[in-house]
């Protein structure tokens, strides 16, 4: 494991000697319109009893499209203030209470969780709920790892291990012995619930570019599985939400962003977890939009996490397709939410700018899933009409540009414009 370290490039007075500063996760500028009222937040901090010393430098961390996430440094505390976006169109998808909640349910039985320091539902104070933690100091492995952690592929696998492993580790958290944890969830009928509040969010941030997802929403429906099972599930996992050891990077020391933490089947959240797994011949959106360094020689492919997850945790599986179309699904949601508050010029981050693009390639890849898993007659012949009869066609399509037109034309099963082409032929007749 290479690993170059450099005490004389150290720009954190935090940071402890030896380390280089370019390996650990930090911020970076606070974006336009996204400025933090820091004299509101420290005088409520000591409000509530905080130690804090003088005012903080202020940054923010890039990585994610969600919630903001702002690193407080006072003179004697190092901490981050999370808190959700403006124009938020999900308030359930931005819970910071929820957040809070399961990091500090979670501290004595799961060891990934960062400590928390106080939590604020009062939006007087800067005009939303914000929850306050102290910083773990390590690698996030976001869309490549950090410019000097060089692991070989023996260590690659090894890293990709340890990440299972402390999502397996969570699925087998005792939530029955903690009460904050056992109100987070509903009972039976998760999966049922996540395939109907999807659609039903999905559908209020459509925008006129994208796919409407009615044949993907359908299919889920009627294949939905009874739970395999109740458990803590994290729902939004991926490598850049946990952070690494800075002296061995294939150990994980934190877990980070647990909004959408619930009660659940650990199927589903397994599934969306491999929702965002690009491996290395996957088509140039998705490498386009990877965000975790799962393209690296030595990293399990989506088969062999499902493969080891399995045989770890002794859960069987009648229907893995459905897992996986339904991961690609709230994943498509998740990201038209966020494209929604762009789209309607309640953000102006640039990065949100092509986002109905990958919405496109989710829904192409849920289409071929369901082909494949259907059989190609049978999705032509049963399938396929429902797909016309509710307007949804190639039209969509030829909005993309070009060379993004090709991507999803090579994902799709060829009989998606066949049938098209053919009903397309018949109106002119």
């Amino acid at each position: 494991m290479a690993i170059h370290y450099s005490a004389s490039s150290t720009d954190d007075k935090n940071q402890p000697t030896g380390i280089n500063s370019q390996i650990l996760d930090k911020g970076g500028d606070v974006r336009e319109g996204e400025a933090l009222d820091v004299e509101a937040v420290s005088t409520w901090l000591r409000n509530q009893g905080i130690d804090i010393q003088g005012e903080p430098i202020v940054t923010q961390f890039s990585g994610g499209a969600s919630n903001w996430t702002y690193r407080l440094q006072y003179q004697n505390q190092d901490l981050i203030l999370r808190r959700p976006p403006k124009g938020t169109k999900a308030k359930s998808a931005h819970d910071m209470v929820r957040e809070y909640t399961v990091q500090e349910a979670l501290k004595n039985a799961y060891p990934y969780v960062p400590k928390m320091v106080a939590l604020c539902t009062d939006e007087e104070v800067i005009g939303a709920d914000f929850y306050v933690m102290e910083r773990m100091e390590g690698i996030i492995p976001r869309a490549n790892l950090p410019k000097g952690v060089d692991l070989d592929t023996a260590q690659t696998r090894a890293l990709c291990t340890n990440v299972i492993d402390a999502l397996i580790e969570l699925h087998q958290v005792d939530y029955k012995e903690h009460p904050d944890l056992v109100n987070l969830g509903r009972g039976e009928g998760y999966c049922a619930r996540q395939v109907s509040g999807w659609d039903k969010r999905y559908v209020k941030a459509k925008t006129p570019n994208v796919p409407s997802f009615a044949l993907v929403s359908q299919w889920l429906g009627k294949h939905t599985p009874a739970d395999s099972k109740t458990c803590v599930i994290h729902n939004d996992w991926r490598f850049d939400n946990v952070i690494l050891d800075s002296s061995d990077p294939t150990k994980v020391i934190g877990v980070l962003d647990w909004e959408m933490a619930t009660l659940g089947d650990p199927l589903m959240d397994l599934g969306s977890a491999l929702a965002y797994w690009i491996e290395e011949d996957d088509n140039i959106v998705m490498q386009q939009s990877r965000r975790q360094p799962t393209h690296l020689k030595g990293m399990m492919t989506r088969e062999e996490v499902v493969a080891y997850y399995l045989k770890q945790t002794g859960l069987k599986i009648d229907n893995w397709t459905f897992y996986e179309v339904f991961g690609l699904f709230r994943l498509a949601g998740i990201v038209q939410q966020i494209y929604y508050r762009y789209y309607n010029k309640q953000t102006t981050n640039p990065t949100f700018k092509n986002f109905w693009i990958i919405v496109h390639v989710l829904h192409a890849k849920c289409l071929k899933l369901i082909a494949q898993y259907e059989g190609e007659a049978l999705f032509v012949s049963h399938v396929q009409p429902h797909l016309q009869d509710r307007g949804i066609d190639a039209a969509t399509i030829e909005q993309l540009p070009s060379p993004v037109q090709s991507v999803i034309k090579g994902i799709l099963p060829k009989s998606y414009f066949v049938q098209t082409n053919q009903k397309s032929a018949k109106r002119e007749d």
